[in-house]
C-alpha cells in the first residue's frame, strides 16, 4: 500500500509568480495538478496527500477537485514541516501504507512509469529509493571566497530527482529526528539507513526559474 505526499507550500519568487510556486499555470492546469496526475496514473499510489500554502488551501483544493484520492492540507513554514504534516495525514487516511513517496510539485511531468520504478524498489526490499541521473556538468568545489578546492569525480556523483521512497516506518524516523533539510533522503542518511538508487528520467525536470517553465511548455507541447 503506497500513499504519496506533496509539499507545495513554496512561493514562486524565481518563477516570477505572485503566489504559489505550484499553482503556476502550465497548458491549462497548474504545476501541482500535473503532478498529482502523474502519481495517480502510475497505478500504484492509494492516496495523494498535498501540503498547501494555508492562505492559498481553498484555490488548490478547487485545482486538484477532479483527482481522487487526493487530501489537501495545510503545509508549515518550511518544506521539512509540509512534509511533517502531510505525513500525519497520510497516516490517518492510509493507516496500513507500507510505503510513502515523497514529490515535488514543480517536477510536473515525472512519468507514471517513474513513480512506478521507485515504488517497486521499495516495495523489493530497499528501505529508501531516488531516482538519479548522471552529473553532466562538471562540478567544482569552492571555500567561502569562491576558490576552488577541487574538482570531484563525476563518475561518483548523481544528480537526484523525485518521487523518492520509502519504507513508511524509515521515513517517519527519519522525521522525527530531523531539522530542517530539502532532501528526505538526506535526512534518512543521517539515521543510518542505506539510501538506494534507481535511473531516473529527464522528463522529471524541476520547473524553478520562468526558462525551466519555458522548456517545460516547448517539451509538452511536443
Amino acid at each position: 500500500m503506497t500513499v504519496a505526499l506533496v509539499p507545495a507550500a513554496g512561493r514562486g519568487e524565481r518563477l516570477g509568480s505572485a503566489g504559489p510556486k505550484a499553482m503556476v499555470s502550465l497548458h491549462g492546469l497548474p504545476l501541482v495538478a500535473h503532478a498529482v496526475r502523474g502519481l495517480l496514473d502510475a497505478g500504484c499510489v492509494r492516496h495523494v496527500v498535498v501540503a498547501a500554502p494555508s492562505d492559498h488551501l481553498a484555490e488548490m483544493t478547487a485545482a486538484l477537485s477532479s483527482f481522487e484520492p487526493v487530501t489537501v492540507v495545510p503545509g508549515g513554514a518550511d518544506r521539512t514541516a509540509s512534509v511533517r504534516l502531510a505525513l500525519l495525514a497520510a497516516l490517518d487516511h492510509v493507516p496500513d501504507a507500507k510505503i510513502v513517496l515523497v514529490h515535488d510539485a514543480a517536477r510536473a511531468f515525472t512519468p507514471p512509469a517513474l513513480v512506478r520504478s521507485v515504488t517497486e524498489a521499495v516495495a523489493a526490499g530497499a528501505p529508501a529509493v531516488v531516482p538519479v541521473l548522471p552529473v553532466a556538468d562538471t562540478v567544482k568545489r569552492v571555500d567561502a571566497d569562491g576558490v576552488v578546492v577541487d574538482t570531484p569525480s563525476r563518475a561518483d556523483l548523481r544528480a537526484v530527482q523525485t518521487p523518492q521512497g520509502f519504507a513508511i516506518d524509515v521515513l517517519r524516523r527519519a522525521y522525527e529526528a530531523a531539522d530542517v533539510a530539502t532532501d528526505d533522503a538526506g535526512l534518512v542518511e543521517r539515521i543510518g539507513v542505506p539510501v538506494h538508487t534507481v535511473p531516473g528520467d529527464v522528463a522529471a525536470m524541476k520547473i524553478t526559474t520562468p526558462f525551466d517553465l519555458a522548456v517545460a511548455e516547448a517539451v509538452f507541447a511536443r
